[in-house]
């Protein structure tokens, strides 16, 4: 048969029929979200959700989490042991149904897991079958059992290989690098963020983590254990301990309504940002949901209530909405639900309606009884509440003016940005640049095409410390609205950015390798993180990398982003190289600027994204808040490769 005729052959022969694991293999984003670093992250949160779903049916309380020396992953906990008997139908082991089988388990069992958070997870079978080999142990009954696997095939059948006393499953996987091409290295911060998460969220487990790929001076391995006895009380005081309070109390609530466990718990602090942070089953649900709906209900209408009764509203001459209630707040809601129906765009929104009623009374009931037996902070939160619906009117009166010097407004763009011919967003990319200097450099240097320039005038506003109206009457952010085209705050939402009206799909911050260069680019990306968190959540934002040397000998010259790229280029050059260290952007001419930070076929861009928003949340406030100590701890313990000038 000739190729044109197979080609256009399309028969029953033509359709193929991948199962089970062969499709996971072939489309391993539909089941982990990408293939890149979240994805690869997100295979040890499916193992470490099977030990702690055994953890919430209280038969485990100790769970164990390594990075081994060669990047492996192992997870063991202390339960009851994957069963080891003949699984009836498959004809095999059930060990090895539940490794080698889309969608078995026994979460699918309502008598053996009522609530389990792996259900929005695929399972530890697809983590099996990207993984090049994986080794399951199992205590149970007295014995050990063991099943290897490549690729999510068994190697052998399970097999008992000694005695114990003790139980559990025992873990071991390594990804597949033929999947995941960008990387197969674990972070330690990344994972260690998630298991202290999942403490807070399981009060009373153990969780252990150790790195053994990273050795101190006395031999042990980096490690860490999270134990929470108060659960979301302790998370809350670990997100806000770099804010001031203005209680005197943590506010919480841990019991069952309607059938549904909820377990509530805030604060009120001097900052003028509302985090909130949901969950269900242990999962994040960044995009809220059913839950978070009855938590605002709940906490709007109880504080309305009092705040009437109260009598201090009486001489405000305009309407307290919800987002008044919920200035200076921070909040966990995580609830237990059997049965979870998940929608929006990354299947992270609740969407149970028998979950809003519980909530909201649950939380209503919890507030009522402090406000009663707290009357002096409650009279503090409604003074809070009363500032908080002033600065908003002055805020929406400046948010209106940047909405008028928007392009879409008619008003012009700023008068410093120098944009491109481009039309379609999707092609273009604007470089927010720190300083007119190195702003001049970048026009010359840059294409014209679909490469926009706006320079920065020194350091922006600190949005950490700043009331809302003070954010939107500042300069250089009304520049940066203006230019990128959006605006904050609709009829619906007055905190929605319309990210729709995007001019540019990369929004690169393009600062100096210094101090200086670090703290104005995380001034930029705390006030993206709390004003445009859309566009950091949508991956378009940036962060270009000058280099800090130029290596040049004759005619030869190399570019080196750090010290050991710089030694090596000097060592090619025989050792007697000139050296030249970039103090900032302004020293390079429009060529070097090109082609070291700007040109897309050679320079590199770091995209700026969010693994947790709690621990986000928290760094942010530490780095941009009032308090020095830790914000020296922090930089210490992460300026390994930085370069302190004096």
């Amino acid at each position: 048969m000739s190729e044109e005729i197979k080609k256009n052959n399309y028969s029953a022969d033509s359709i193929q029929a991948l199962e089970g694991m062969e499709h996971v293999r072939m489309r391993p984003s539909m089941y982990i979200g990408d293939v890149g670093v979240r994805g690869l992250h997100h295979l040890v949160y499916e193992v470490v959700d099977n030990s702690i779903d055994e953890a919430m049916g209280g038969h485990c309380d100790t769970i164990g989490v390594a990075i081994n020396e060669d990047g492996s992953i192992t997870v063991e906990d202390n339960g009851r042991g994957i069963p080891v008997d003949l699984h009836k139908k498959e004809g095999v082991s059930a060990l090895e149904v539940v490794m080698t089988k889309i969608g078995a388990g026994g979460k699918f069992d309502k008598d053996s897991y009522k609530v389990s958070g792996g259900l929005h997870g695929v399972g530890v079978s697809v983590v099996n079958a990207l993984s090049v080999h994986m080794k399951s142990t199992v205590f149970r009954d007295g014995k050990i059992y063991e099943q290897e696997y490549e690729r999510g095939k068994s190697l052998y059948p399970v097999k008992q290989i000694g005695e114990t006393d003790k139980r559990g499953t025992r873990q071991t996987f390594y990804p597949d690098n033929t999947i995941f091409t960008q990387t197969t290295e674990f972070s330690y911060d990344t994972l260690s963020a998630r298991m202290r998460e999942l403490s807070f969220l399981n009060k009373g487990i153990t969780i252990t983590f150790t790195d053994k790929r990273e050795v101190n001076e006395k031999g042990e391995f980096k490690s860490e254990v999270f134990h929470s006895d108060e659960g979301l009380k302790e998370y809350i005081r670990y997100l806000d301990g770099n804010r001031e309070p203005i209680i005197s109390h943590v506010i919480s609530m841990d019991h069952e309504k309607g059938e549904i466990p909820v377990e509530v718990a805030l604060i009120y602090n001097t900052s003028y940002t509302e985090n909130i942070f949901s969950y269900v089953n242990n999962i994040n649900t960044h995009e809220g949901g059913t839950h978070l709906q009855g938590f605002r209900s709940g906490l709007t209408r109880t504080l309305k209530k009092y705040a009437d009764a109260s009598g201090m509203l009486d001489k405000l001459k305009f309407e307290i909405s919800g987002d008044d209630f919920r200035e200076g707040l921070t909040a966990i809601i995580s609830v237990k639900v059997a049965e979870p129906q998940f929608e929006g765009q990354t299947k992270t929104k609740l969407g149970n309606r028998e979950v809003v009623s519980p909530v909201s009374q649950a939380v209503g009931e919890m507030l009522e009884n402090y406000l009663e037996e707290n009357p002096n902070d409650a009279r503090v939160i409604i003074q809070k509440v009363i500032l908080a619906a002033q600065a908003r009117h002055a805020a929406k009166k400046a948010r209106e003016m940047v909405q008028r010097k928007t392009v879409m407004g008619g008003g012009g763009l700023p008068g410093k940005l120098s944009d491109c011919s481009e039309q379609d967003p999707a092609r273009c990319e604007v470089y927010l640049v720190e300083g007119d200097s190195a702003g001049g450099t970048a026009k010359q240097g840059r294409d014209r095409n679909f490469q926009a320039i706006l320079p920065l005038r020194g350091k922006i506003l600190n949005v950490e410390k700043a009331m809302h109206h003070k954010v939107f009457e500042n300069e250089e952010i009304r520049n940066i609205f203006t230019a990128l085209g959006v605006t904050v705050g609709t009829a619906e939402d007055s905190k929605a950015l319309n990210i729709e009206k995007l001019r540019y799909h990369k929004v690169i911050i393009m600062c100096d390798a210094d101090v200086d260069g670090s703290h104005i680019s995380t001034l930029i990306l705390t006030f993206f993180f709390r004003f445009m968190k859309e566009l950091i959540e949508e991956g378009h934002v940036y962060i270009a990398a000058p280099p800090l040397y130029l290596v040049k000998k004759g005619n030869k010259k190399e570019y080196a982003w750090n010290d050991v790229q710089r030694d090596q280029a000097n060592e090619r050059m025989g050792g007697s190289a000139n050296i030249q260290r970039y103090k900032g952007l302004g020293e390079m001419n429009a060529e070097q600027l090109w082609e070291t930070t700007m040109d897309p076929e050679f320079r590199t861009l770091r995209q700026v994204t969010i693994d947790s928003l709690a621990e986000a949340d928290r760094v942010f406030s530490m780095l941009m808040g009032d308090e020095v100590p830790p914000r020296r701890e922090f930089i210490e313990k992460n300026a390994v490769y930085a370069n302190i000038d004096a």
